[in-house]
């Protein structure tokens, strides 16, 4: 089946491919710094989804520089950036920080776009206002962690938020003029089919721009590793999960952007599901089903 996926959409908006530069800044999480928890969410490793992104040491301006440089050898000429600010919780942090670190990334002469992860609960007017001037300058789309819907799940895993502040969230960043990606996992413990859709659904009801779909992986440090060890949660296998998928993008309106149907975990940290390793397995599995 087809759907509304990103490089379509990319291409369609800025006249070319777009690549994601992935960067970080000096933040955390309230799941970590005991704000909200310890050791982030259960399935969270330690770099906060961010093992890809560069040095946070490192300025705003050469973090891209370098994620450019990687990239150059396999991107053709014509390509614009999306400087991705990847790691943890990116608006976790003072306004002027984050004007600061957007405003340079805005100032690159490669960068067309911004992406920056964060959580629902990390919005407050003053962060908001930043976003808002931010995004009336440069195209700024806003990740959301969501995972779930469901708030019994999402205590489980320490999420430290109710659903009802996401869908608040993606009301404020809408009308700050952000365009809003929605993260969802299939497969968290204890939830079956019904569970999952009805994650999308409330996604889709919120407003949200985009999705980004994705398998529970077993990352190595992570609390979820000793529950997969002892044999008290599992994971999906590949034609589990995609039968999943279909069902989801089934549910998404047209307009609705698809950034991701699958993620792959670094390989380093990785213990299951091991089909998600091989990557282009995945891709032609993908092409063929989805095509």
């Amino acid at each position: 089946m087809r759907y509304n996926d990103a490089n379509t959409y990319f291409k369609l908006r800025f006249g070319h491919k777009m690549y994601k530069a992935a960067i970080s800044l000096d933040v955390t999480c309230p799941n970590r710094d005991g704000s909200k928890g310890i050791g982030g969410c259960a399935f969270c490793s330690a770099g906060g989804s961010g093992e890809f992104a560069s040095d946070k040491k490192e300025s705003v301006t050469k973090q891209i520089d370098e994620a450019v440089e990687k990239l150059s050898s396999k991107v053709p000429a014509d390509t614009g950036y999306i400087a991705y600010f990847q790691s943890f919780t990116g608006t976790y942090c003072s306004p002027s920080y984050l004007r600061e670190s957007l405003e340079e990334a805005a100032s690159h002469p490669l960068v067309e776009a911004l992406a920056l992860a964060t959580r629902p609960d990390c919005l407050p007017p003053e962060i908001l206002e930043v976003l808002k001037d931010i995004s009336s300058k440069i195209p700024l789309m806003v990740e959301l962690g969501l995972q779930t819907s469901n708030d019994e799940t999402a205590q489980s895993f320490q999420r430290g938020y109710k659903t009802s502040e996401y869908i608040e969230a993606v009301r404020n960043l809408r009308e700050a003029g952000c365009e809003v990606i929605t993260h969802i996992i299939f497969g968290l413990p204890g939830e079956d089919k019904k569970d999952m859709l009805s994650s999308v659904q409330t996604a889709i009801d919120a407003g949200t721009n985009g999705v980004k779909f994705t398998c529970l992986y077993i990352l190595k440090g992570t609390r979820y590793q000793k529950l997969w060890e002892d044999g008290k949660i599992d994971v999906m296998g590949r034609e589990e999960y995609f039968d999943i998928v279909e069902s989801a993008l089934e549910l998404l309106p047209p307009d609705m952007v698809v950034h991701r149907i699958t993620g792959d975990g670094p390989k380093s940290l990785l213990l299951a599901p091991m089909w998600t390793a091989d990557k282009r397995s995945v891709v032609n599995y993908i092409n063929r089903r989805f095509s």
